[in-house]
C-alpha cells in the first residue's frame, strides 16, 4: 500500500486554509499546518496543527523534511518550494500557481533580483498584488488537480 497523500501547509500567512481543509476533507487527505506560532485549526481527525519555534526557518525546515512524494506543499515562498521540489513533493502558492522543477530556478532568480531592487530604492518599491477571489479560485483548482494526479498515483 502507497504512503499515504498529506498536503503540507506553510501556514503563517497562508490566505487558503480554509479552502485546503475543504478539499482535504471531500478527498479525506491528511492537512499539517505548520506555523511558528499557535493557529486556529478546526477539529477533525484530518487537520494537525503542527507549532514549530520561532527560530528563522524552522516552519520550512520541519515542512522540507517532512515533504515526499506524496506530498502536496501550499507556501509563497519559493526558497522552501525548492526544498519541496527537491524531496519529490508537487508545490503550489496559495494563488495557484504550480512551482515546478522547469519553473523554480527562474523564480528564485527573480526573487534575487527584486531583493536587490528593494535593497537600493528602500520600502517604495510595493508588493505584491492584493489576493483576490480569482487567485482562491486558482488555488482551489490547481489543489483539485494536483489531489487527482496524486490518487491516481
Amino acid at each position: 500500500m502507497p504512503e499515504p497523500i498529506q498536503i503540507l501547509v506553510d501556514a503563517d500567512a497562508c490566505p487558503v486554509k480554509d479552502e485546503i481543509y475543504r478539499v482535504a476533507w471531500r478527498y479525506e487527505v491528511a492537512v499539517k499546518v505548520v506555523s511558528n506560532s499557535r493557529l486556529r485549526v478546526p477539529e477533525h481527525p484530518l487537520i494537525e496543527r503542527i507549532t514549530v519555534s520561532d527560530g528563522f526557518d524552522a516552519a520550512d525546515d520541519w515542512i522540507a523534511e517532512a515533504a515526499t512524494a506524496r506530498s502536496i506543499v501550499v507556501t509563497a515562498d519559493i526558497l522552501l518550494a525548492d526544498r519541496a521540489l527537491k524531496a519529490g513533493a508537487s508545490v503550489l502558492s496559495p494563488n495557484g500557481k504550480s512551482f515546478t522543477m522547469a519553473s523554480i530556478g527562474p523564480a528564485i532568480a527573480t526573487r534575487a533580483i527584486m531583493a536587490d531592487l528593494r535593497s537600493g530604492m528602500g520600502e517604495n518599491m510595493g508588493g505584491p498584488p492584493p489576493f483576490s477571489k480569482a487567485d482562491r479560485s486558482q488555488f482551489l483548482q490547481a489543489l483539485d488537480a494536483a489531489l487527482v494526479r496524486l490518487k491516481r498515483g
